[in-house]
């Protein structure tokens, strides 16, 4: 569910579950996870992460909470989603993402482990999740350095979701372009313009970005506070709605 291509300087890390339109599970997350890692020891300079299919990442795939009203399942995505932000934001290169179609709650989340992000002027991006009684705050400490402070407020709190040229307009996205079929081209050309530069003042540029901003510490923090809902009275009763409507996430 997890493909690894080399492509000269530029590695393309993809999801690859287009017929449940990348919904994530825990063993996705896992194998994003050992992509990275795998990159790692080639010589590409540039990570692309992309979706194959009609969009990028529809969240968590959440039918698979169902039958585990205690929380279990959905503390595996929550977690396993933190760890690859971490994963793609702590290597030393630099992440183009391609996020055509939509990328929706776990997979709007990972947008925050973009330097460059892509998308498409009608995509829909955003954190539905409030409305099933899950919190977001895991994407908080991301999200809040690409659109800064109260444009954060307002996206983990609203659960309705946004248009890419929207989302081009508060810095959720890097740029947006006019269809969903342009994403992949302006990302590797994005990732070829990157992988160009020097990578050793890259890499240690990137580094200190990563200081100054101190997101991992308060990563942590944020992935506490999306932890301590799961398994709650508000999530179980809101979740089989999901279910029941046959959306899945």
């Amino acid at each position: 569910m997890i493909r690894v291509e080399l492509n000269g300087a530029v590695a393309s890390v993809i999801l690859d579950r287009p017929e449940k339109r990348n919904a994530l599970t825990p063993e996705m997350l896992a194998s994003l996870i050992s992509g990275v890692s795998q990159v790692r020891a080639t010589a590409a300079r540039v990570i692309v992460l992309r979706g194959e299919g009609s969009v990028f990442c529809a969240g968590f795939d959440l039918t698979l909470c169902q039958g585990h009203p205690d929380g279990s399942v959905m503390r595996s995505l929550l977690s396993g989603l933190s760890e690859a932000i971490e994963a793609l934001r702590s290597q030393p290169r630099p992440v183009v993402i391609a996020a055509h179609g939509a990328a929706v709650a776990g997979g709007c989340a990972l947008l925050g482990a973009g330097d460059v992000v892509v998308t498409n002027d009608e995509a829909r991006l955003g954190y539905p999740v409030v409305r099933l009684g899950v919190s977001p705050a895991v994407s908080a400490p991301f999200l809040r350095l690409r659109t800064g402070d109260g444009a954060a407020r307002e996206r983990l709190l609203d659960p309705s979701v946004i248009s890419g040229k929207e989302a081009a307009r508060i810095g959720l996205v890097s740029k947006s372009v006019a269809t969903a079929g342009e994403v992949a081209a302006l990302a590797m050309e994005e990732a070829r313009s990157m992988a160009a530069k020097p990578p050793t003042a890259i890499a240690a540029t990137r580094g200190l970005i990563e200081e100054i901003e101190g997101a991992r510490d308060r990563a942590w923090r944020a992935l506490g506070v999306s932890l301590s809902l799961t398994g709650k009275d508000e999530e179980r009763r809101l979740l089989p709605a999901v279910w029941e409507t046959g959306r899945g996430r």
